[in-house]
């Protein structure tokens, strides 16, 4: 079952340090945009993916392809894809070894979501993690010394 207790997505969010921000855009006008800006703000390691700006910057961090390329340990995906193409990421996250998808606010993909659960992942769907953080209450994380 995906997540939908406060303190269960409470929970989700005070653990993460690294967000991968799936089908993240360069553009401000774009959702994506601002929301990995205020994860970033908040103290996430923050990692954008999306193939077609691979290589570029977005809030100063490097665009990667596909979440097989960051190598590094990632604890939610962020999905900001249509429903449809949120297995893709899900398949990604999985394959990563990572330990949460979230797709964001009207992204529900229940097929993606029961492969998630079956490999052990923790699953949030159809919530914003900036509108989820500030309604929590999650502290910003300190950096680390």
């Amino acid at each position: 079952m995906p997540l939908t207790t406060d303190e269960d997505i409470r929970q989700l969010l005070a653990e993460a340090r690294t967000i991968a921000v799936f089908g993240c855009s360069d553009r401000p006008d774009r959702p994506s945009y601002g929301v990995s800006a205020f994860l970033q703000r908040h103290g996430y390691r923050m990692l954008p993916v999306n193939p077609q700006i691979t290589g570029e910057r977005v809030h100063n961090e490097f665009v990667w392809r596909d979440l097989g390329q960051i190598g590094v340990p990632i604890d939610i995906v962020d999905i900001f894809r249509r429903p449809i193409a949120a297995g893709e990421a899900v398949d990604q996250a999985i394959a990563a070894g990572a330990k949460a998808v979230w797709m964001q606010l009207g992204i529900v993909n229940e097929d993606a979501a029961a492969r998630a659960e079956a490999a052990g992942l923790k699953v949030v769907m159809d919530r914003c993690t900036k509108i989820e953080i500030m309604r929590l209450g999650v502290p910003a994380i300190e950096p680390a010394d």
